[in-house]
């Protein structure tokens, strides 16, 4: 991918963008960024998705996820992005709220690659290819380690639905083992894609 084919999305090259959202996080969440935007190119080369649009949101999605929580309640109520998201944390936040940042700060206004970063730790009941590649690259990424990583990557070759499924199904399974808040929307997205609900 050349440079300036980013910049129908942003304002940057593709190496002004990587540095801003290296100079954003950790050396290891952006290790993990930069695994999840390789693998969401792969799938969207796999599965004919705008390679492009994959890899700006691989590479942005995790763009709000170590900023100050105060900074992030400031977002989300300035933004009226709804108070009541405001109890299950920056988990869900980053995406929600990420967005505004990442148009502000990114210059990225493009409504499928936000649409991708939004509902990324959640899904939805209506995924996009987009959205589905980005939810399950995060998931599968190189530089994740869980039981049946592989098997779950292996499955990512040839159907990405059932991906979703697994990913959302074992998401809900580890948040209730845990004993933590669900939010609505992963309700949604394990009515959809597991249960099979339209």
């Amino acid at each position: 991918m050349e440079m300036n084919e980013y910049e129908k999305y942003t304002a940057f090259s593709r190496d002004e963008l990587l540095s801003k959202v290296e100079e954003s996080m950790s050396e290891k969440r952006f290790s993990h960024v930069l695994g999840t935007q390789e693998t969401a190119i792969q799938l969207a080369k796999r599965f004919g998705a705008d390679v492009e649009k994959a890899s700006i949101a691989g590479l942005v999605h995790d763009y709000a996820k170590e900023r100050p929580n105060e900074e992030m309640i400031r977002v989300i109520v300035e933004n009226h992005l709804g108070e009541d998201i405001i109890p299950f944390g920056n988990q869900i936040w980053h995406g929600i709220a990420g967005i505004v940042l990442i148009e502000k700060e990114l210059g990225i206004r493009d409504s499928e690659i936000l649409q991708a970063v939004y509902v990324h730790t959640t899904g939805s009941s209506n995924m996009s290819l987009i959205d589905k590649i980005i939810y399950v690259a995060d998931y599968i990424e190189p530089h994740r380690h869980f039981e049946d990583v592989s098997e779950v990557r292996r499955l990512a070759e040839v159907d990405l639905d059932e991906v979703v499924k697994y990913e959302t199904e074992h998401t809900l399974l580890r948040l209730i083992k845990e004993k933590r808040a669900i939010y609505p929307k992963t309700i949604e997205t394990f009515n959809r894609y597991v249960v099979g609900m339209q």
